[in-house]
This record gives C-alpha cells, structure tokens and sequence, in this order.
C-alpha cells in the first residue's frame, strides 16, 4: 500500500508518519483490497484548545474511496478516531462485498 504525506500549515514530522503507518498497515492486514492512503495534516486557528489539529484520511480502493476526519488538540487523537471511522466503514463495506 502506498501512503502519501501532505502538511498544511504543518511542519513534517517523521513520528507523525510512522504513527499512522503503523495504523494503516494494521488496516491493510485486515482488509487486503486497499491500494492506497492519502493522510492530510492541517492546522486550524480555533478559540478551543481541544480542537484545531487536523488530519484528514482518503483510502483508495475499488470501487468509491473512503474518507475520514477529526480534529482534536492532538494529531495523535485525530489520526486514532479517523482510523477508527475508516476500519467501521471498512467493515461495512467487506459485508457487502461477495467473492465471486
């Protein structure tokens, strides 16, 4: 699977990187169809200290891509609850899906 890296307002951090590489390749273990991951870092000026660090994720796959995204003081968090809304639409659309 291959992941692609984008920072907006972001410096690139390599611990970031594994973090969620370490996340997704869980995700691809379980769900082998997944061909590619688009993670987007951004940073939001918000009046909430709880919110305002961003990260959006886009799994490329056949058929329509999936998307997720939080925004939590911490990337670590927001990376978590998106993985966490991809794997429960994974698993939705694995149902759906019949071997042929």
């Amino acid at each position: 699977m291959q992941i692609v890296y984008e920072y907006h307002d972001v410096n690139p951090s390599m611990h970031l990187e594994n973090f969620v590489a370490e996340k997704l390749n869980k995700l691809k273990e379980k769900y082998d169809f997944i061909l590619r991951a688009d993670v987007f870092f951004k940073k939001e000026n918000t009046s909430s200290d709880a919110t305002g660090l961003i990260c959006y994720i886009r799994l490329s796959m056949p058929g329509p891509r999936m998307f997720a995204e939080a925004s939590h003081g911490n990337f670590e968090s927001s990376i978590s609850e998106s993985i966490n809304d991809l794997e429960r639409q994974l698993r939705k659309r694995k149902e759906k899906m019949r071997n042929y």
